[in-house]
């Protein structure tokens, strides 16, 4: 199959975007910066979850509804998992039509869990509608010690 086969049916050939032409790419970003202003791209109602392969982590608290809901995770993400930050290896996002982006995410960063530094490549199916980001699936695929 060929780009889009209907108006707003998604594209079988994903594109390589510009990181900065996304709001994935620039909440990811901005989160690897830790600039509070990453809340200014997400939706009120945003669904955010994060899941992990094969991984022994409590992530049921790593969800939320709401931009205020993900607040909170994201307060915790840095106590718990982020306690020292993270540094941004490469954020590929790929376009795949009407608002949804598939983003590979490679990180580096010390864990707060395992209390060592580590590489972490997550996929991320994400959609945004008007420039704010309004669904947010990440899978970690795996934690890597350095």
């Amino acid at each position: 199959m060929e780009g889009i086969t209907a108006k707003g049916a998604l594209n079988m050939q994903p594109t390589l975007t510009k990181t900065a032409e996304t709001t994935i790419g620039q909440v990811l970003s901005r989160f690897a910066a830790g600039d509070p202003s990453i809340f200014e791209l997400i939706a009120d109602d945003v669904d955010f979850r994060i899941d992990h392969f094969r991984d022994e982590a409590d992530t049921s608290w790593q969800l939320a509804n709401s931009r205020e809901a993900l607040m909170g995770v994201i307060v915790r993400l840095g106590q718990e998992v982020f306690p020292k930050g993270t540094e941004a290896l490469g954020i590929d996002v790929f376009a795949l039509g009407d608002g949804w982006h598939l983003t590979r995410f490679n990180q580096r960063f010390f864990y707060g869990e395992r209390q060592c530094d580590v590489t972490s490549v997550t996929f991320i199916i994400s959609h945004e509608t008007d420039g704010l980001l309004d669904y947010f699936r990440e899978n970690v695929t795996n934690i890597v010690n350095v």
